[in-house]
């Protein structure tokens, strides 16, 4: 096994334990926030779809897109969960595509921006993701008590 085949494993294991999680919510939760200063319920899906994004082009882009006062204005403008749900699912797509088409020489480089993750080779961002989406599933099962909801395991 390739060490991309591994890491496309932990990323499939990732999405479907995150859409595990916001299968609790329907469209009618889009709009939800546990206060009105916090992200939605559709915020979070894209803030975790947009944070793929950075991820990849912090590893093998342009390098850390640092403005993370447009990145917030971009998740909050989202308002629709089913919206959210397709920027995450084509943002695991991008992931995948990548690590996919990685040699094992470049998954192993170290990420040339130092900003973030400093001599971490790239495929080490894919731990970074299962970490953030991990973040975000916990606070989405949160979200999903308030409005009276079980929060499936994400596991089963």
């Amino acid at each position: 096994m390739s060490i991309a085949q591994g890491y496309l494993q932990e990323l499939q294991m990732t999405q479907k334990f995150f859409n595990t999680t916001i299968s609790a919510f329907s469209e009618d939760d889009s709009g939800f926030a546990a206060k009105p200063e916090l992200f939605t319920v559709a915020n979070h899906v894209a803030h975790v779809a947009e944070t793929v994004h950075w991820f990849i082009e912090g590893a093998f882009g342009k390098g850390w897109d640092m403005d993370f006062e447009s990145a917030e204005k971009r998740n909050r403008e989202v308002t629709s969960l089913a919206t959210a749900k397709a920027q995450l699912n084509e943002a695991f797509e991008a992931v995948a595509k990548t690590i996919g088409e990685a040699s094992d020489q470049v998954l192993c480089e170290p990420i040339p921006d130092k900003q973030i993750m400093e001599g971490a080779p790239r495929c080490s961002i894919v731990s970074a993701i299962t970490d953030h989406t991990a973040h975000h599933r916990g606070a989405l099962s949160v979200y999903a008590r308030l409005l009276g909801k079980v929060p499936p395991m994400p596991y089963a």
